[in-house]
């Protein structure tokens, strides 16, 4: 067995990286005694993060992407025994809050441009659920490592056939769609400020949505849904999802370094392509013609499943964190019971595809090791 080499610093996947002006937003949060789910710093971060979405959009901050996505489905009237139509090549997160509502997820395989949600197959799932007379309740697509997935076609298939879009852009603050800023793309969308993300508040996320009462409803019941009484009064189920203002100043002072953060990435992305490219059986997830990526992580496809494991295996003994593509939500034991419309490309994905340390604090250094190493695994 191969063990990390001792002299052989960690190099992140993907790491928290601080702007310098967080730890002013939390020490007001201690100076004036705000350290309950709500305050001015939570105020302020839904306002930061309204101004830089635009679009008219109103944001509640909530405490994970995963209570965002959950209460959006609520949002959208998803109930016990609705169908649920999830891109499949995505993190748990997307599918799970579906069966929390007692839901059934069907999933929904990716094209090959964007890696994203398939509107041929999406559609075609449409068509055979309205055939058998049930009318799918809501569709969940995602941005995959930043990259859009393809909105207008999906905001066609949404207004042909009625239903509602749940945009999950956990991975994708910062990037466009022709220039509309991802977050702003879906009748819903949330966000997610995970220690790995973008950019970060530990833990927390958001629901993004352009009604001022959808809005006032998601806070509503991240606030355990109590009613307007002197006493606890409660007509609906309420849940604990409302971001903490301590945790919102750290996301307040994020949002000012969030430009040079996707800057960051994209110079990876970059450096990695140009170091690359020329290396047989190795591509590259290039942005389709109108689209933007914050390019949060950079992966690329090996020749192989055996290529993959080779380099990831390299690069893991040298202190290196990689990671594969995710696995696809069809092929996951808890969900291997669930329908799913799907034509090999996720499976494919999941089988070639690496994720490399993208974060916006890698060195110079620590760029070069990991390009270094990719190259020498590269062949056997």
């Amino acid at each position: 067995m191969t063990h990390p080499v001792a002299a052989d610093s960690k190099i992140w996947l993907s790491s928290p990286h601080m702007g310098g002006s967080e730890q002013k937003y939390v020490q007001q949060a201690f100076d004036t005694n705000w350290i309950a789910p709500l305050g001015p710093n939570v105020t302020g971060f839904e306002k930061d993060l309204q101004l830089y979405l635009s679009d008219g959009v109103e944001v509640a901050a909530l405490s994970s992407g995963t209570a965002a996505l959950h209460l959006g489905l609520k949002l959208l009237g998803v109930g016990r025994g609705d169908i649920v139509l999830c891109q499949s090549f995505t993190f748990s997160a997307s599918a799970n809050p579906i069966a929390y509502l007692g839901a059934t997820p069907v999933f929904i395989d990716s094209e090959k441009d964007s890696w994203n949600i398939s509107p041929d197959l999406l559609e075609e799932a449409i068509r055979g659920y309205l055939a058998k007379g049930i009318k799918p309740k809501a569709i969940v697509a995602v941005h995959l490592y930043g990259m859009p997935y393809k909105a207008d076609a999906l905001r066609r298939i949404s207004h042909q056939y009625d239903i509602p879009v749940l945009e999950d852009s956990a991975e994708a603050l910062g990037s466009t769609y022709h220039g509309q800023k991802c977050g702003t793309l879906g009748t819903l969308s949330i966000l997610s400020f995970n220690g790995n993300k973008i950019i970060t508040t530990s833990g927390g996320g958001a629901l993004v949505t352009h009604s001022a009462a959808l809005k006032e409803k998601a806070v509503f019941l991240s606030t355990q849904a109590r009613d307007n009484a002197p006493h606890y009064q409660h007509s609906e189920i309420g849940y604990n999802y409302r971001l903490s203002n301590v945790l919102a100043g750290i996301g307040r002072g994020q949002m000012e370094v969030l430009d040079q953060r996707v800057e960051a990435r994209r110079a990876n992305y970059e450096t990695y392509r140009q170091r690359l490219q020329g290396l047989e059986d190795i591509s590259f997830l290039q942005e389709p013609e109108g689209s933007m990526s914050n390019r949060w992580l950079t992966c690329i496809l090996t020749g192989s499943f055996e290529q993959r494991e080779r380099i990831r295996l390299a690069l893991e003994a040298h202190n290196i964190e990689s990671r594969p593509l995710w696995k696809p939500m069809h092929l996951q034991p808890v969900f291997e019971q669930a329908e799913h419309f799907t034509d090999g490309t996720s499976e494919d994905l999941f089988d070639r595809g690496l994720c490399l340390p993208s974060g916006s604090n890698l060195s110079e250094s620590d760029l070069n090791r990991t390009i270094d190493l990719i190259c020498k695994a590269h062949t056997p």
